[in-house]
């Protein structure tokens, strides 16, 4: 908790939140993946690991699972944490490049992607950037799914995506909404 309150005060509109996601929002982030259908899971912000837990012990061996972090700490905390996990490839990198890394493991398109990310505090230009590339990375069949604080970017993701539903999780600090959402 205190190295994410850390990183939060040095980057607090990379970061977004003052703690880890709770296991409460993982199990909601992660209830939509078919994980016996899914070849490819990409997740963006992964921070403490709190949703890669949950998305290692539910993939089947053979899915491809991509984990992007850009944050120096925490991507060398879910280096150690995660490593030797089959088919989890670990990535320090930006999100917006979503569509090279699926390319360089041999995919067009990922099943679905699960975003810690905060929408509301980056850049307008930032987020723009990376849901675009979202929006080719799911194609036609995938899914994206994320969190928010606030609802304030509905409409803002609402210009990329059809949210098919909206999840509030009280049981998490800040209370959080889930989006669930496919291509318009």
């Amino acid at each position: 908790m205190w190295k994410f309150l850390k990183e939060y005060i040095k980057t607090p509109d990379t970061i977004g939140a003052i703690a880890p996601s709770s296991r409460h929002l993982a199990a909601a982030m992660t209830a939509w993946i078919d994980f016996d259908k899914a070849k490819c899971i990409v997740e963006y912000g992964a921070g403490t690991g709190i949703f890669t837990q949950e998305v290692c012990a539910k993939k089947r061996p053979g899915t491809v699972y991509i984990v992007i972090e850009q944050n120096d700490r925490f991507y060398n905390m879910l280096r150690k944490q995660f490593h030797g996990v089959p088919g989890m490839v670990l990535i320090h990198g930006d999100a917006g490049n979503v569509c090279n890394f699926l390319k360089k493991q041999g995919f067009p398109h990922a099943d679905h992607i699960i975003s810690g990310l905060p929408f509301t505090s980056l850049p307008e230009p930032v987020s723009r950037r990376i849901l675009s590339q979202t929006q080719k990375a799911v194609g036609t069949k995938g899914v994206f799914t994320t969190f928010q604080y606030t609802l304030l970017r509905r409409q803002f993701l609402e210009e990329y995506f059809n949210i098919r539903k909206i999840v509030r999780i009280w049981r998490n600090l800040p209370p959080a909404y889930v989006l669930n959402m496919k291509l318009k």
